[in-house]
């Protein structure tokens, strides 16, 4: 499959540095807010990425869920392999492809779990089948095939109604909490906008990065 002749350019929009708010959260929220306006599908999927025991990178898409002076914060599986590689090495990067606005943003930070009364609260919170998928699932593990999966399902619903779904023990949230921001703009013959937000100390500083 060649691919050499697939390219787009990309003209929709500049930025330029009076643009950018002071604060990289407040410009994120912006930014946020566009896309969700916009139509973007889901604009709070973002691609997670970890590094295993051997330094390997991993990447997945999840969901971001809260972004607030806390950090930036998703919910998932503490035995899955994301969780296993953040209780190896709790640093990890965020990345949220807004292809139809031709932008993206990327995050990255250290990362820290949930406390147990944020985890109970989102999950009480979310859909029955998601509380009992979220039971259902060993994530990341083997299994035999898909009846396998929808046997334990149809147990655990017979087991536990509506409103009565207990969260799971390892199951919860993550902060991220940034020490960078990237905000990409795409521009003609790929000279694009790239401004980087740093933290050092108490002050975030912005610098434009060479496309």
């Amino acid at each position: 499959m060649d691919l050499s002749d697939h390219r787009k350019e990309y003209a929709t929009h500049g930025l330029d540095r009076d643009e950018l708010l002071p604060c990289p959260l407040s410009q994120f929220k912006a930014w946020f807010a566009q896309a969700k306006s916009d139509g973007i599908i889901e604009p709070n999927a973002m691609v997670l990425s970890t590094v295993d025991a051997s330094g390997a990178p991993h990447a997945r898409t999840v969901l971001l869920k809260a972004a607030d002076d806390r950090g930036l914060t998703f919910f998932t599986n503490y035995h899955s392999r994301k969780g296993s590689q953040l209780d190896h090495e709790p640093r990890a990067s965020l990345l949220f492809p807004w292809y139809g606005l031709e932008r993206q943003i990327h995050v990255s930070g250290r990362v820290i779990k949930t406390s147990e009364e944020e985890s109970a609260a989102y999950f009480a919170k979310r859909p029955y089948g998601s509380q009992l998928g979220a039971l259902a699932s060993e994530q990341s593990e083997v299994i035999a095939d898909r009846a396998t999966l929808e046997a334990r399902l149809a147990e655990l619903k017979a087991k536990y109604p509506e409103g009565g779904v207990p969260k799971p023990k390892n199951w919860g949230g993550y902060h991220l909490i940034p020490d960078s921001y990237e905000f990409w703009q795409g521009r003609l013959n790929r000279l694009h906008d790239r401004f980087l937000y740093t933290l050092e100390g108490k002050t975030w500083n912005i610098k434009r990065l060479s496309p």
